[in-house]
C-alpha cells in the first residue's frame, strides 16, 4: 500500500497548473487464480462465467462452447461449486481461504520488500478472476505513483490457462493507462532452488508429524487436456521436474514418489495418471495403505486443495481400503515460501533496484 509520506508535488521549474505527480516508485503486483465473491448462486455464477469464458481455459469455438455454458453449465454448476466453496469458507472474514491467504502473503512480503528497499517498493495482490481485479489493482498502482510494475503469477509452473492469461489480463490493464509503466513478468519458478526447498521442508514437516510413515508420496498437480501438451504447453515437463527435484533433495528413489493431476473437467483426455484414480489404485492393487499427497503447483491452499483433496481423493483412498491419508498443505505464508517468493522478486527486480 502507497505510504502516506508519498504526497503529490508540482515538479520544480514546471507552470503553475501542471498536475502534481506522485514520488516515483516500483510496483509489485502479485497474482492468483480468483475467487467468488461469496458462495450464494449469483456470486458463484459471475465467478464461473469469467473463468470458464475465457478461451486460455476453454478453447473450443464460442458459437458451440458458449450456449452450453450459459444453458446448462451455469444452470446447475453454481450450486455444486457453491456447496463446495461454502465447506471451506472462512466465515469469520468472510472470503475465502485463497483470498485470506494471498492477503497474508502478500502483507508478508510487503514486510520484506520495506526491510529490504524501504518506501521505494509498493507490493499488491489481484486476481485474474472476481476482485480485486487486476485492471484496478494496475490503475491504483500508477495513481500511487508507480512507473514500473513487476507482475508476478503466483504459478510455480507455466501453463496458457494460468501463468498466460494472468500475464494477458495483466497487458490489457496497461492498455487503458495513458502514461504506461516499464513492466516486467515473472518466469515460473518450478526449478527455483529456495522453492524446492520449502515443499521438501513442509514433506519433512509433514512426516515427523504423522504416527506412521507414508508408503508413498502423491505428488498432485491440476490437471489440463493432454491436448494442450501435444500443442507445446511445457506445464507437464516442468511439473515433472519440480518432482524430480524434490525427490532428490529428500534423498528419495522413485518408489517412494509419484506425479499425478486433478481437477478433470470435460469429455476429453487430461495428462494422467487421475490422482483420484491413481490413489485408489495405489490401495487396492499396490497395497500402499499409508499416502501422503502435496499439491506443489498452488501457492495458497484452495477449492482445489481443501475440498477436492482431502474430501473428494481422500473418499477415494479410504474407499479403496487405505488407512491413513496424509494431506500436506500448500506453502501459503509459511517464512519458507515468502523467502522463496521474496528472492523470486529480488532477483526480477536487479537493474531497477541494486
Amino acid at each position: 500500500m502507497p505510504h502516506a509520506t508519498d504526497t503529490a508535488t508540482r515538479p520544480a521549474h514546471a507552470p503553475a497548473d501542471h498536475p502534481a505527480i506522485k514520488p516515483q516508485k516500483i510496483g509489485v503486483l502479485l497474482a492468483n487464480l480468483g475467487t467468488p465473491d461469496n458462495y450464494d448462486y449469483w456470486s458463484m455464477r459471475r465467478y464461473l462465467n469469467e473463468f470458464l469464458s475465457d478461451r486460455r481455459v476453454i478453447d473450443y469455438s464460442p458459437w458451440k462452447w458458449q450456449p452450453l455454458l450459459q444453458l446448462v453449465i451455469l444452470t446447475k454448476r453454481p450450486f455444486t461449486s457453491g456447496a463446495a466453496y461454502k465447506s471451506i469458507w472462512n466465515e469469520d472474514r468472510g472470503e475465502s481461504p485463497l483470498m485470506t491467504i494471498t492477503k497474508n502473503q502478500t502483507a508478508a512480503i510487503a514486510k520484506e520488500m520495506q526491510a529490504r528497499h524501504g518506501n521505494s517498493v509498493m507490493v499488491d495482490f489481484c486476481m485474474r478472476y472476481g476482485n480485486p481485479s487486476t485492471r484496478s489493482k494496475v490503475r491504483a498502482m500508477v495513481e500511487a505513483g508507480c512507473t514500473r510494475i513487476l507482475f508476478f503469477p503466483l504459478y510455480p509452473h507455466y501453463a496458457g490457462a494460468t501463468s498466460a492469461t494472468a500475464n494477458d489480463a495483466f497487458f490489457k490493464a496497461l492498455m487503458q493507462e495513458t502514461w504506461q509503466p516499464t513492466a516486467r513478468t515473472v518466469a515460473p519458478y518450478f526449478e527455483h532452488p529456495l522453492y524446492i526447498e520449502a515443499l521438501a521442508e513442509s514433506v519433512e514437516k509433514a512426516y515427523a508429524d504423522v504416527a506412521a510413515r507414508p508408503d508413498i508420496l502423491v505428488v498432485s498437480y491440476h490437471g489440463m487436456p493432454r491436448r494442450y501438451l501435444m500443442q507445446g504447453d511445457p506445464y507437464h515437463c516442468q511439473c515433472q521436474k519440480t518432482t524430480r527435484l524434490l525427490r532428490e533433495r529428500l534423498g528419495w528413489d522413485e518408489t517412494r514418489i509419484t506425479t499425478t493431476f486433478q481437477s478433470v473437467f470435460g469429455p476429453e483426455e487430461w495428462l494422467k495418471p487421475y490422482t483420484v484414480d491413481e490413489v485408489a489404485r495405489l490401495a487396492k492393487e499396490d497395497g500402499k495403505k499409508k499416502i501422503a499427497v502435496i499439491a506443489p503447483a498452488f501457492s495458497a491452499d484452495c477449492i482445489e486443495t481443501l475440498e477436492e483433496i482431502n474430501e473428494e481423493i481422500r473418499e477415494s483412498f479410504e474407499e479403496a481400503g487405505g488407512e491413513q491419508f496424509t494431506y500436506i498443505p500448500c506453502l501459503n505464508d509459511t517464512p519458507a515460501h515468502i523467502k522463496a517468493l521474496s528472492a523470486v522478486i529480488d532477483e526480477n527486480l536487479k537493474g531497477w533496484i541494486d
